[in-house]
């Protein structure tokens, strides 16, 4: 019986070593989300007509227009205002990835930002080294194929009417 007491005894320490690691890896959970809840990526396009501030999960905070941004034709204007806030989704993304990572990648054994990246570069069609879109200038994007831009285009609003008879 002593030696099947000994066994359980060992097995109840492993346990608790174990239940002692997992406390000690998930006690910077708070900081984590505190940290997350804190992310925040600005970004402003090369022409400085829209500054687009992204925050945790990518959601959009605030996006400011310069003057000379009601200059540029819709098209321009359109695709700067795109391009930006790709830019600064995906830097929020890459902050928060990066903060996860530093909490968990050991413990995980995944590298979240390099996920991260490889998503954005497929879906935005960039280079997984590099941050999302930031290899197309609004100029590029504007000239993509796609919907006209006419009266039976969903999306067209002349003479600034969205309402239809």
């Amino acid at each position: 019986m002593s030696a099947h007491m000994d066994e359980l005894i060992a097995q109840f320490r492993t346990f608790q070593a174990k239940t002692q690691q997992a406390e000690t890896r998930f006690e910077g959970v708070a900081d984590m989300q505190e940290q997350i809840a804190q992310v925040r990526t600005s970004v402003t396009s090369p022409d400085g007509t829209v500054t687009v501030v992204a925050g945790a999960g990518g959601s959009v905070t605030d996006v400011q227009l310069s003057p000379e941004a009601m200059r540029l034709d819709p098209a321009r204007l359109s695709a700067t205002i795109m391009s930006t806030l790709r830019q600064a989704v995906a830097g929020a993304v890459q902050q928060q990835a990066g903060i996860v990572d530093e909490a968990f990648g050991d413990t995980l054994g995944v590298d979240i930002s390099a996920q991260i990246r490889e998503a954005q570069a497929e879906a935005f069609g960039t280079a997984a080294d590099e941050p999302a879109s930031q290899q197309q200038s609004p100029a590029q994007q504007a000239s993509r194929p796609g919907r006209g831009a006419g009266p039976e285009d969903d999306d067209y609003f002349d003479a600034n009417s969205f309402l239809r008879r």
